[in-house]
């Protein structure tokens, strides 16, 4: 039985989520409070395997009670808000800098169109992560040291990498936070990216990113040329690739494993498109979406890197492209952005001599 904490300041959205997660035998709700103050109190008595928050709460909002949690009380917390605000979407994201382990769209009421699909995500997302003892804090010290020696960087091609993919589904959005942070204003390749992350979600997460980041981070555009330093993350509910002229293509193909935007459709034009002049990186993620489009990736001349067990909030993704041998490199979520430094700079190096 996993024992489940409801922190949210709407009686109505209390019952609804209450109701919810009583509807799973596998799930009891242990406590339902209605502030951060109180979840707080509830904690100092109560071990709960998992607390599920709201982000738009008086005094203590879901970032703030989040901080204090994981300073005293650690333990997972999935934010579930209905809000689309983009500032404080924005918050939500903070809230995973400062240790929950995923957000959600709230499920509104049987009446909303999407109601079954978020209902069945919240249920997953919570037995998924309670399963998390130990929210692990992966952000370390950044080392001044390169990741990588010169003899271990594929040079097997002749020019330099095009494009970079990135692919990422739960804990992700601190992970792509830490990586982007850590590149140049200068970058030299554009980088694409597919975040598996509710509707409504991306422009709060772009907001968020662009605040440590100084590249320039948008939503990607239909046809428009990917340019160096900049990131396009793909919209809500379409595929993202590339053309054969290397414009961005945004299309409504038919969702792969139940997924639109799907990480594998965008590594799969990358290793179509780029072939060795690409570079593909998977992020922590339930399930296995770009997993075997990594490793197609790979086979077609590309360096490939997935994040290690130890920095993943969930292995499922990187871990199973781990398996298929997909990975050139197996790397801890800080190491990665220096990582991309190293083999950008020395790959268009090689290409100009």
């Amino acid at each position: 039985m996993i024992n489940v904490l409801v922190v949210d300041d709407s009686r109505v959205s209390r019952m609804l989520l209450v109701h919810l997660i009583e509807s799973d035998p596998r799930l009891r709700v242990m406590g339902s409070v209605d502030s951060g103050d109180s979840a707080l109190d509830f904690l100092k008595e109560n071990k709960p395997d998992v607390v599920l928050m709201d982000i738009q709460m008086p005094r203590l909002d879901g970032f703030e009670t989040t901080r204090l949690i994981m300073e005293t009380f650690p333990v997972p917390i999935i934010i579930c808000t209905a809000t689309t605000d983009p500032k404080e979407i924005a918050t939500t994201f903070r809230s995973m800098e400062a240790g929950a382990v995923a957000c959600l769209g709230k499920p509104v009421g049987p009446e909303h169109p999407h109601f079954d699909l978020l209902a069945s995500e919240l249920l997953d997302t919570i037995k998924l992560m309670s399963e998390v003892k130990v929210v692990r804090r992966w952000r370390r010290s950044p080392s001044a040291q390169p990741v990588l020696s010169a003899n271990e960087i594929p040079t097997n091609s002749r020019s330099g990498i095009r494009l970079i993919g990135i692919g990422a589904s739960t804990g992700g959005p601190p992970v792509l936070q830490t990586i982007l942070a850590s590149l140049p204003k200068d970058f030299a390749v554009p980088i694409l990216i597919v975040q598996h992350i509710a509707e409504g979600f991306l422009s709060g997460l772009i907001d968020w990113l662009n605040q440590t980041s100084s590249l320039q981070i948008q939503a990607a555009s239909h046809g428009t040329y990917p340019l160096p330093g900049h990131v396009y993350l793909a919209p809500d509910d379409l595929h993202l690739g590339v053309t054969a002229s290397g414009r961005l293509l945004l299309t409504r193909e038919e969702p792969e494993d139940g997924l639109r935007p799907s990480v594998s459709h965008l590594f799969r034009s990358l290793a179509n498109v780029c072939g060795p002049n690409a570079l593909g990186v998977l992020l922590t993620g339930m399930g296995k979406d770009g997993a075997a489009a990594l490793k197609l990736m790979k086979d077609k001349g590309a360096t490939t890197i997935a994040q290690d067990r130890e920095s993943s909030v969930v292995h499922g993704m990187p871990g199973e492209a781990i398996q298929l041998g997909a990975a050139t490199h197996i790397l801890a979520a800080d190491k990665i952005g220096h990582t991309l430094i190293t083999l950008v700079n020395r790959r268009n190096a090689a290409g100009r001599n």
